[in-house]
């Protein structure tokens, strides 16, 4: 009987051992996934297109070693930092293609889950809102518009996904995080935009003055 159970905790231990090199290794992919993900980002939001499709291409590397690395231990693969590393892949194509207008790789393409893509989705809003308060600190333009219509449909469609967190690995709570922020997001236009106004008729005004003046004198 010693025999036998010294022969399965030796089978546990090997296993164990294999799944603790490959957790350390996908731990450090996942990592450099994050890390090529936020660059992309911030190149886009540097206008850096170049930058960020190179950043992109390394992260599709990384993703695709991140999935072949973990393809026999599917319960790694569904833990959470492997998750959110694609969920941060996911966020980064997604805003490089808005930010770019073209159109989005689907799930199938950038080889994801769906509530994982989802997920970055719901990411995909806060992007948005840093581009627009980028934007208007220029003046009013269609660009906004067309960004704050991109976040309307992102969160028509998260809104309609009322399933357990479990299948959505907690869509829900980002879903209304989203919310908040678009709600904020479009008062802020709001603003911009009247002051944006004020400031034009208040030019026109001393224009109109100005013109006054001279055909008086």
């Amino acid at each position: 009987m010693d025999k036998k159970i010294e022969a399965i905790a030796d089978r546990v231990r090997d296993h164990f051992e294999r799944q603790n090199k490959i957790r350390d290794e996908a731990l450090s992919q996942s990592r450099n996934l994050t890390r090529h993900s936020a660059l992309a980002i911030r190149a886009i939001h540097r206008e850096d297109a170049e930058e960020a499709r190179k950043h992109l291409a390394d992260a599709d590397q990384l993703a695709e070693s991140l999935r072949k690395g973990l393809s026999n231990d599917p319960d790694l693969y569904y833990s959470g930092y492997a998750q959110d590393a694609l969920k941060e892949y996911c966020e980064a194509h997604l805003t490089v293609s808005t930010i770019l207008n073209l159109d989005w790789p689907s799930p199938e393409d950038l080889k994801v889950e769906f509530a994982t893509y989802l997920n970055g989705m719901s990411e995909l809003v806060g992007e948005l809102r840093r581009r627009i308060m980028d934007i208007i600190r220029e003046g009013h333009s269609p660009e906004v518009e067309r960004l704050l219509d991109v976040m309307d449909d992102v969160y028509a469609q998260l809104v309609t996904m009322d399933f357990p967190d479990a299948l959505t690995y907690g869509l829900r709570r980002r879903t209304d995080i989203a919310r908040s922020i678009i709600e904020r997001t479009q008062a802020d236009i709001t603003i911009s935009y009247r002051q944006q106004e004020l400031e034009k008729r208040i030019v026109d005004l001393s224009n109109q003055l100005k013109d006054f003046h001279l055909e008086k004198g």
